[in-house]
C-alpha cells in the first residue's frame, strides 16, 4: 500500500465515477483502475462494487474512507513538521548563559525569538563559562553566552558584548566619593571575586587590571553569583571589579559603582555555538543576534 493508492481511493470515493476521478487526478482511467485493484489486493478486501450503473463503495470501502483520510492527514502533518524543522520554524533550542547576561540583552533576545518562532521550544540554562564549554562540546547545549574565547576548534564564536569594568564599593567607603578610581588605589583593599573555576576568563581579566599597576589583589571572598558580590561589598567585606552590567544586579544594595580611570581591559561576552550543527532553529537564532554580534579574529573559526 502506498500513499498514492490512498489518494486515488479517496478521490474515487468522492466522485464514484472513474472518468471524473481520473480527470481530477490528471491521469487516464486505466492507471486509476489498476491502482485501485492494487490497493484492494494489498488490504484483502473489495472497496468498490462496479456494474453497468456505476461505482459504489462496499461496506468495507465505507469503513476504509475515514481511516485513509486520517493516514494521509498524518502523513501531511509529518511532512509539514519536517519542512518547518528544516526551515527553523519548529524545533528546539538549548541556550546557556552566564548570570550577567540576565542584565544584558538576553531576556529581550529570548522573548523576541519566541515571538518570531512560537513553535520552537527554547530551554535556557544558567551555567558558568567552563560548564558551558563542556556542555557545548558534548552536544548538550546548542548555543551559549560566556566569558571566554579559548574554545575547542569545533565551536563557532563571535563577540556579543564588550563593556568596561567598574569598581563596586560600599557606600561609606572613602573612595566612593570619587568620580573615577585609579586601580592602584585599590592596592590595600580586600577583594570579592567571582570564583576562578566558575569563570577563569573574568578572573584573569581582573588580575590583569591589578598586576598592570603593580599589585596582586588580596582576594578574601570568592562567589559564584553576581548578587553575592554586591551583598558582600555592601556589608563592607571588600571591593570588587565588575562588568558594567552588574550594576543592574545590585538594586537595593548599599553599594556604589565608580568607573576606573583607564580601561586596560574590557569585560567580553561571546556567543558560542556548535559550529557544525544542522539545527535550523539555531541558525535562525544566530541570524537574529547578528546585528548585535560581529565577527572577531579573537574567536576560533567554527
Amino acid at each position: 500500500m502506498e500513499f498514492r493508492h490512498l489518494r486515488y481511493f479517496l478521490v474515487l470515493a468522492d466522485e464514484l465515477h472513474f472518468g471524473r476521478a481520473a480527470e481530477r487526478l490528471a491521469i487516464s482511467q486505466p492507471p486509476l483502475s489498476w491502482n485501485i485493484q492494487q490497493l484492494e489486493q494489498s488490504i484483502g478486501a473489495r472497496l468498490f462494487e462496479r456494474n453497468s450503473r456505476g461505482v459504489r463503495l462496499t461496506e468495507a470501502g465505507q469503513a476504509f474512507v475515514p481511516a485513509a483520510r486520517a493516514v494521509l492527514a498524518q502523513a501531511n502533518d509529518a511532512a509539514r513538521l519536517a519542512r518547518d524543522v528544516e526551515s527553523g520554524v519548529r524545533g528546539s533550542l538549548r541556550v546557556g548563559y552566564v548570570s550577567s547576561m540576565l542584565y544584558r540583552d538576553l531576556p529581550r533576545l529570548l522573548h523576541g525569538f519566541g515571538q518570531r518562532f512560537p513553535e520552537v521550544r527554547v530551554r535556557s540554562f544558567e551555567l558558568n563559562s567552563h560548564a558551558q564549554v563542556v556542555e557545548l562540546s558534548h552536544g548538550r547545549l546548542d548555543v551559549g553566552f560566556l566569558h571566554t574565547a579559548q574554545l575547542p576548534h569545533a565551536l563557532g564564536c563571535r563577540p556579543f558584548a564588550s563593556e568596561p569594568f567598574l569598581c563596586c564599593l560600599p557606600t561609606g567607603h572613602a573612595l566612593a566619593r570619587l568620580r573615577v578610581i585609579a586601580p592602584a588605589a585599590l592596592r590595600d583593599e580586600a577583594f570579592v571575586m567571582f570564583a576562578r573555576e566558575a569563570s577563569p576568563d573574568y578572573y584573569e581579566r581582573v588580575l590583569t587590571i591589578c598586576t598592570s599597576v603593580g599589585f596582586v589583589p588580596n582576594i578574601c571572598h570568592e562567589v559564584r553569583h553576581w548578587p553575592s558580590v554586591a551583598m558582600l561589598v555592601a556589608r563592607g567585606l571588600g571591593v570588587a571589579l565588575v562588568p558594567e552590567a552588574v550594576r543592574r544586579a545590585a538594586t537595593g544594595q548599599k553599594v556604589v559603582f565608580v568607573p576606573l580611570d583607564a580601561q586596560l581591559v574590557q569585560s567580553q561576552v561571546y556567543c558560542v555555538w556548535q559550529g557544525d550543527d544542522g539545527n535550523a532553529a539555531l541558525r535562525a537564532f544566530l541570524d537574529g543576534i547578528h546585528g548585535a554580534a560581529k565577527e572577531d579574529p579573537g574567536c576560533p573559526a567554527g
